[in-house]
């Protein structure tokens, strides 16, 4: 199941690793876009996401502390998923739903990235073969 499981990591985490480096790629357009949603500091804050998704991605593939990316994983999704998909604000339904469809995304991308977290924080499991074990279990 060890193969199984790696296998699962480096799917789910492929995403991460591609949307990091796309933040590098377009920066300026995805800083236009941050600073019509307010966010402060709009570029360095399209850098630093970009930056946490590569390295977040990046541990959960080479397994040196899933935990803790999976963990900073499921956290920038929520964030990123209140600030830059604030559906609930919007009174428009066509542009409504594109908006929602996001939220939810990230929402369960979270989600899936909690549950790799607690896999990987919890003494004495494994979730994979790692290369350097969990930051969090025992805590």
């Amino acid at each position: 199941m060890d193969i199984v499981a790696l296998i699962g990591r480096i799917v789910f985490a492929l995403m991460f690793v591609s949307s990091g480096l796309n933040h590098f790629r377009h920066t300026e357009a995805m800083t236009g876009y941050a600073q019509f949603k307010k966010v402060p500091a709009a570029k360095l804050s399209v850098q630093l996401s970009g930056l946490l998704m590569l390295l977040g991605g990046l541990s959960l593939i080479t397994g040196i502390y899933i935990d803790l990316g999976a963990l900073v994983l499921a956290v920038l999704l929520v964030v990123m998923a209140v600030k830059m998909h604030d559906f609930w604000t919007i009174a428009d339904a066509q542009a409504k739903q594109p908006e929602m469809i996001s939220f939810f995304k990230n929402i369960s991308l979270a989600g899936g990235a909690l549950f790799i977290f607690a896999l990987t924080a919890s003494e004495g499991s494994e979730f994979g073969p790692a290369w350097v074990g969990s930051l969090f279990a025992g805590s």
